[in-house]
């Protein structure tokens, strides 16, 4: 066993071995027992005691009564009165017809209605599309075509975005503003006249929550991922594969407590999370969300990131675990104010979807005394398939973690045929209860990637005798900033919309907290010119402000290519090894 500790371990760590500790956790009876059930012709492992319905578990949160479920600013909403609201905003969208394979779009800011529209469109068995509230207006038209919606929630911000492109969506039949930012025109209603303001959801009547006949690997989300071909991809989630993930996160704590010698209480403690990525990212929705909501989990949001704000939530509502990305942590870190705040009730800072120094690691754990947390998975895995936690992750820094037990990883050749040997770096392929159906209205791209319930990942790893997984680049040519993900040829194919741009390669350079950030080369076509800035802003206009090039050199020669013509990104790094370091 290689071990990379970058900070001294207790000698008698681990108390029991890894093997003997899933051993124990899955045995017959236990929590965490797994069973064996045919999802889509293939034999799966599964944890038997997840929710088999997100339907299911709006009921069973229900019996956390008053406990405060989401804190946003000076507002606050109890189990109990998200309950009321799930029921009654479920009701109202029967009334409007919306029925069983049914799309409601939900396009907002983290907010306390956000959950309640999702868990209201999923109990009636529609299939929730969360879109990127980043997107512009012409990137969430997109999403509305591509996924047929026909009921769109929004709050204001996008409703200015959005709101000249409703009558080219033709599948579009209700818009429902929150938070409006002027005055509603047209068909389009406010959110407040079906359920008011959101401190006033205790007070709503008590009425039967819908019956509807759901099953586990009913649809139920469409989560788009950023693609190949410049064109977003809409995963199909399961209810099966949302509910995957609260088993998950417990057992990677429960795992921990157990190799530290600790035992794992019977029923998880009231704990604090400071969600702060979008909800409109699996990790959030799926790994974040619902985890909290089963363990009856009390969530705070805000409006957007800030490292002092944050501090003082942190302060104010002992907050005891956040994270996402790894920006967020170096950012709480090295903030010259944050000595002013209490952060000692931070338990635990976890993360994934970008790539983290060990350094951070180790930070993590002796500057906040919190235990540090990393994982692996992808919007083609709901979330988590991997994930480690404190002392395990201290051991091995640059791992993601071991598979949970009701997953399975494998590393294949280039051409997907053959199945390396341990160590040796080839194409990550992930099998379990997690992995979605495939791409919407996409069968060929899911036949290319989903394959007798495995996915091919893209992500180019190892894995090493005890199964961690280390990944060591991506195959797909995708850059990650701060956890966004940005496909390459997006980018490309609106800079060589430019008129002036005849070649054009986007890379990414590392960044201390981002973990990277997109420049671009390019190369203008004789006669003509163009500015770093001008190009920047021609890019801003089409899509999303996090996809921008940060710089832009220029090449007085066409690209360096291979013998296939492909451009040899590689060799383009050192045009920007001279800037000064992020």
């Amino acid at each position: 066993m290689t071990l990379e500790p970058i900070v001294p371990l207790p000698p008698d760590w681990p108390k029991a071995p890894l093997a003997a500790v899933d051993a124990m956790l899955t045995a017959p009876g236990a929590k965490f027992e797994m069973d064996t059930v045919e999802i889509r012709g293939v034999s799966t492992r599964v944890w038997k005691n997840a929710p088999p319905t997100a339907a299911i578990l709006a009921r069973l949160a229900r019996g956390y009564g008053d406990r405060p479920f989401t804190i946003y600013q000076d507002e606050r909403v109890s189990y109990e009165a998200n309950y009321r609201a799930t029921c009654h905003l479920a009701s109202w969208m029967q009334a409007k017809g919306v029925a069983k394979g049914d799309r409601v779009a939900l396009a907002m800011r983290n907010l306390p209605e956000w959950p309640t529209i999702f868990f209201a469109a999923v109990s009636i068995g529609a299939i929730l599309v969360p879109l990127n509230a980043w997107w512009t207006g012409t990137e969430l038209e997109y999403g509305m075509k591509d996924s047929g919606a026909k009921l769109l929630f929004v709050d204001g911000e996008r409703h200015e975005r959005l709101k000249q492109c409703y009558a080219a969506l033709p599948d579009l039949e209700q818009v429902v503003v929150s938070r409006a930012c002027s005055p509603i025109e047209g068909d389009a209603v406010a959110l407040e006249s079906i359920l008011g303001p959101c401190n006033s959801w205790a007070d709503l009547t008590d009425i039967a929550f819908p019956e509807v006949g759901i099953a586990p690997d009913d649809d139920v989300t469409l989560f788009y991922t950023s693609g190949t071909t410049g064109h977003p991809k809409g995963a199909v989630g399961t209810h099966r594969n949302l509910m995957t993930n609260i088993l998950t996160s417990g057992y990677s704590v429960a795992r921990s407590m157990l190799r530290r010698g600790e035992v794992p209480p019977a029923a998880p403690p009231h704990k604090v999370g400071l969600l702060v990525i979008p909800l409109f990212h699996v990790t959030a929705c799926s790994a974040g969300l619902m985890a909290l909501i089963a363990a009856g989990g009390t969530v705070v949001f805000m409006r957007r990131w800030e490292p002092i704000e944050a501090m003082e939530i942190i302060q104010r509502e002992k907050v005891n675990q956040t994270g996402g990305v790894p920006t967020i942590a170096w950012q709480l870190l090295e903030h010259p104010e944050r000595h002013h705040y209490d952060l000692s009730s931070l338990e635990s800072i976890s993360y994934g979807g970008a790539p983290s120094a060990p350094e951070l690691v180790k930070r993590i754990f002796q500057e906040f005394g919190a235990l540090p947390g990393n994982g692996w998975g992808m919007t083609e895995t709901m979330a988590t398939v991997t994930h480690h936690l404190g002392e395990e992750y201290l051991a091995r820094p640059t791992s993601a973690g071991p598979p949970v037990p009701v997953a399975e990883l494998k590393v294949m050749d280039v051409d997907g045929v053959r199945e390396l040997p341990v160590g040796e770096v080839g194409e990550l392929w992930a099998k379990g209860p997690m992995i979605v159906k495939g791409y919407w209205n996409k069968p060929e791209a899911t036949a290319e990637t989903f394959r007798d319930g495995w996915v091919r990942t893209g992500d180019l790893a190892r894995l090493d005798e005890e199964g961690f997984l280390y990944v060591v680049d991506r195959a797909k040519d995708i850059i990650i900033r701060g956890g966004e993900n940005i496909y390459s040829s997006e980018v490309e194919d609106v800079l060589y919309a430019h008129p002036a741009v005849t070649d054009a390669a986007l890379i990414g350079i590392p960044h201390r907290t981002l973990g990277e950030e997109p420049v671009a080369v390019v190369h203008l076509a004789p006669g003509t010119s163009a500015t770093e800035a001008e190009l920047q802003a021609f890019v801003r206009e089409r899509i999303a402000a996090f996809k921008v090039p940060v710089a832009i050199r220029f090449s007085a020669e066409t690209l360096p290519r291979n013998a296939n013509g492909k451009i040899l990104k590689k060799d383009l790094k050192a045009l920007f090894v001279t800037d000064k370091a992020a």
